[in-house]
């Protein structure tokens, strides 16, 4: 049988939350190093801490749509993944992620040396998870918004990511 506290994860009123898997960081960087689609397109994870996650992209010609900016499906496919580990930070050891749905809005061209996406949870839960997340594209030490995505994540208890 299967025990968890009434809540995944706890959070002060500055979103600190308090993982329930004390080996959180290496259970998502060893799923991220399984991630084929993140691995082909050359994205990394950048910066994790419970309830957040940051992934860059270096930028890339073969990655750009017809005018030369970075392409929406892989705008969305880093912001998906930062905001999926983001939420899988906070899970149980013997639970996996997936995505229910995502909503994107794209804001300004993906133009730059690099996208940034970041994500943060907004609320965990037992069954599901709801976070946000937004892409920057950085130039010249410069960062412009490019997009913003609010995601719902399943929290596949009993299911190992592995």
């Amino acid at each position: 049988m299967i025990t968890m506290s009434p809540r995944p994860a706890t959070a002060t009123a500055g979103k600190a939350f308090v993982p329930i898997d004390p080996d959180y960081e290496a259970r998502v960087r060893a799923s991220f190093g399984r991630q084929g689609a993140m691995r082909l397109i050359g994205a990394r994870l950048s910066a994790l801490r419970p309830g957040y996650c940051a992934i860059e992209l270096p930028f890339r010609d073969d990655l750009t749509q017809q005018h030369g900016y970075v392409h929406a499906g892989i705008i969305g496919a880093i912001v998906d993944s930062a905001g999926g580990y983001a939420g899988f930070t906070l899970f149980p050891a013997d639970a996996s992620v997936l995505t229910v749905e995502y909503k994107l809005n794209l804001l300004a061209p993906a133009a730059g040396e690099r996208l940034i996406a970041e994500a943060e949870v907004v609320k965990p839960g037992r069954t599901l998870a709801i976070v946000r997340g937004e892409v920057y594209a950085e130039a010249d030490c410069k960062r412009t918004l490019c997009a913003i995505m609010q995601q719902t994540l399943i929290v596949l208890l009993g299911k190992a990511d592995g």
